[in-house]
């Protein structure tokens, strides 16, 4: 599969080099300061993983420093679109993962990652199933019996169009049932609704799971890994459970379609040398994900395969909205 592809991939670039801190200051973007637009709320996982790499990169006293600045709203589509019509000058970035494909793909979005040049992968996240302890199931064969005996009776919490929406669309497919959805806008809303019992289920990640687990206010119904993670190995994959999905989440960094290559060159430089920064790879893993340092060409090369995938699928399970 295609995420298990990236993070080989992903590994053999780590043990490549290092590329140094950015000193070049002709290439260097015209403004004071230049924003990393997260298209999520403050405080998710992926505002966190992007605020540790902008802490790591500022310093290094690279100028223009960088700032996070939280434009949510639609699934993260009103960020993007902001970042997309930005002028190409470097001076705003765009935290993306794979819902400015799904967002696409399911018609919610009228671009897609062709809309930005791409700079760098930071990280990647497996997709956890989790579900409310007030849920009427505790298992995945449990929540697959309830759907098959009634379809549509087990409630999950998404973005509607995003990732925490396309991994239950593949569920629904490989495990043939049909589940009802309720959209909320970022991951925070997501996880609150899950833990009080408003839905019964959603997807989550391995920090998050792990936490609500010893807590005993979440059921961990399976990993779309491979293999089970070693830092919840309790938790079953989805395939031995007879559930044939894995997935995750990738996310990098882009800028406005236009950007010159010298600014390109010298924001791929940041955040490819922030990865290998060995206090932010600790925090990366310790939040649950694996800090990458796919390059601009290569984090390219990675979006067009992921679209492949992607589409391939969303026209297999019929949510492709030309």
């Amino acid at each position: 599969m295609f995420k298990t592809k990236l993070l080989s991939a992903a590994a053999a670039l780590a043990c490549a080099g290092v590329l140094s801190a950015p000193t070049n200051a002709d290439a260097a973007p015209n403004c004071s300061t230049a924003q990393l637009i997260v298209p999520w709320g403050a405080g998710g996982d992926t505002d966190i993983v992007f605020r540790t790499y902008v802490d790591t990169i500022n310093k290094t006293g690279i100028r223009p420093q960088l700032q996070v600045v939280n434009v949510a709203g639609q699934g993260g589509i009103r960020g993007a679109a902001q970042v997309k019509d930005a002028r190409p000058d470097g001076c705003q970035l765009i935290a993306l993962h794979e819902s400015v494909i799904t967002s696409f793909l399911t018609g919610r979005a009228n671009f897609n990652h062709e809309a930005f040049e791409p700079v760098a992968t930071v990280s990647f996240t497996p997709s956890i199933v989790g579900s409310s302890v007030k849920s009427p199931f505790s298992s995945l064969s449990e929540m697959i019996a309830m759907s098959k005996k009634d379809p549509e009776s087990v409630t999950v919490g998404v973005t509607l169009g995003s990732t925490s929406h396309f991994i239950f669309l593949l569920i629904e497919d490989a495990a043939d049932i049909k589940l009802r959805y309720v959209s909320y806008d970022g991951t925070r809303e997501r996880n609150t609704a899950i833990l009080s019992g408003n839905v019964m289920m959603g997807e989550t990640n391995v920090l998050t799971a792990k936490q609500y687990i010893e807590e005993g206010t979440l059921y961990a119904l399976g990993i779309a890994t491979a293999e089970r993670d070693p830092i919840i190995p309790v938790v079953q994959t989805l395939q031995e459970q007879g559930v044939n999905v894995l997935y995750g989440l990738t996310r990098g960094v882009a800028l406005p379609k236009g950007t010159p290559a010298d600014i390109i060159a010298f924001w791929e430089n940041a955040f490819v040398s922030a990865a290998q920064d060995p206090a932010l790879k600790a925090a990366i893993e310790a939040g649950g994900s694996v800090a990458l340092s796919k390059d601009s060409k290569g984090y390219g090369e990675f979006l067009a395969q992921s679209y492949a995938e992607h589409e391939r699928l969303a026209i297999q399970i019929g949510m492709f909205k030309k």
